[in-house]
């Protein structure tokens, strides 16, 4: 059954201002959060000496809060509304910021991995509730302008957080690595600490403002025209939506893989030899690099086939893996920092093909191409047991460089999916 939202009243400028602005805090805040863990798990896989498919549980943790909790975060949403299911998402995203503290101080890497689930499940409250009360305030044909912008606040926090925490985690202290390499893993795991102090006051002073301020209530509507349920075993057998759950799967997998692998990559000596610390700052050039190809894509979209630049976009970051596989240096650096450009427009390109004259069923594939977000919880970790495979063999460095075919093969199915998977055939036209 669709249930398309409206607003309840007409709501005052100013308070639809403040909402507009207490949002895009909040957009920043999930997009800034969402990548601190491309700094983390290079820092705690040197603290605990890790594995790099044990490090990339941190992103297992994360990312499968989107696959357990997405179901039960529409309910949370549907039965407390937008604003409620807004503060509540940022009071658990901060609850889980908060544990991060007693993990880092007992040292205890296992700690950390129910408090990014418990982190994510904010995260993912917010991804509900936040998207479409956006969408909701202010005039309708405004509504994707206001969406398009709240996403690009999303996408600086994603450029901007890797930064941040780079010179907050690896700054932390006035110790040369050797001497901060000597101290037990619970005081090098404290350095995580001031951060995440910062991310939960951050949180939980925007939960108050958003339950205190006289923001616009929006409701749902109940579209009347519709009022059969339909099953996701009946979207699944759509090949369109079928395959663009898997498209979103392997595109989220591989874009998360690309940037957490980022800082132990680019920090080797033969590759950009820098410290962690200069090598966050590349995570956030890969990250700006996406922010700017979200724009120019767009306007490319308004002319173009997405069905061809797509495919296209998905060959180009092939073509740059390879290129990084194969090189050293300053070519191998910014060939897989390069990728983020080409990232830019395939998420937002999947999701409208995915969704493609689909009617009604719109909003339930929408929850299933939100659940194959998961898809972040897998690759990563797929792709460090390859590195810990060839590791003994080939060295770390090329290891690593090798274990880029695991990433050329996602960005492979996004190229058939735009090809071919995402051609419409609908087994009723009606």
């Amino acid at each position: 059954m669709s249930t398309p939202l409206v607003a309840s009243r007409a709501a005052p400028a100013a308070n639809t201002r403040v909402a507009l602005v207490a949002m895009t805090a909040i957009f920043f805040m999930w997009g800034f959060i969402t990548e601190l863990n491309g700094v983390l798990i290079p820092h705690l896989q040197s603290v605990f000496e890790l594995t790099h498919a044990r490090s990339m549980l941190l992103d297992s943790a994360f990312f499968g809060a989107y696959f357990v909790m997405a179901v039960p975060a529409g309910k949370v949403v549907g039965r407390l509304g937008f604003k409620m299911g807004i503060v509540v998402g940022l009071l658990v995203a901060g609850a889980g910021a908060l544990l991060i503290l007693p993990a880092a101080r007992m040292g205890s890497f296992n700690l950390f991995l129910p408090a990014l689930f418990i982190l994510a499940t904010g995260i993912v409250l917010l991804q509900v509730s936040a998207n479409p009360y956006v969408s909701l305030l202010g005039a309708p044909e405004r509504a994707a302008s206001r969406l398009n912008f709240a996403q690009a606040v999303n996408s600086l926090g994603h450029t901007v957080g890797p930064y941040v925490a780079g010179v907050l985690i690896f700054s932390a202290t006035l110790l040369s690595a050797e001497q901060l390499a000597a101290l037990p893993a619970a005081e090098r795991a404290s350095t995580v600490q001031p951060l995440y102090v910062g991310v939960a006051v951050a949180l939980l002073v925007l939960a108050l403002a958003v339950y205190l301020f006289r923001m616009p209530p929006l409701t749902e509507a109940t579209e009347q025209a519709d009022a059969r349920r339909h099953t996701f075993a009946e979207l699944l057998a759509l090949p369109h939506v079928r395959w663009g759950v898997l498209a979103i799967f392997f595109y989220v997998g591989v874009e998360v893989t690309v940037a957490h692998f980022m800082v132990t990559y680019v920090s080797r000596p033969e590759i950009g030899n820098m410290s962690n610390e200069a090598a966050s700052a590349y995570l956030s050039f890969y990250h700006l690099a996406a922010m700017i190809g979200r724009f120019v894509g767009a306007l490319l979209l308004l002319r173009a086939n997405p069905r061809r630049m797509l495919p296209a976009a998905a060959a180009i970051n092939i073509a740059l893996l390879l290129v990084t596989m194969s090189t050293a240096g300053s070519v191998a650096t910014w060939s897989v920092v390069a990728v983020g450009l080409f990232n830019s427009i395939m998420f937002p390109t999947i999701f409208t093909l995915a969704i493609e004259r689909l009617g009604p069923m719109t909003e339930k594939a929408a929850s299933l191409l939100v659940m194959a977000i998961v898809g972040g919880a897998v690759i990563p970790p797929l792709q460090g047991l390859l590195v810990d495979a060839l590791q003994a063999g080939q060295g770390e460095t090329r290891a690593l460089q090798y274990a880029f075919v695991v990433s050329a093969l996602c960005y492979a199915y996004i190229v058939w999916y735009g090809l071919r998977g995402s051609r419409v055939r609908m087994a009723d036209p009606a």
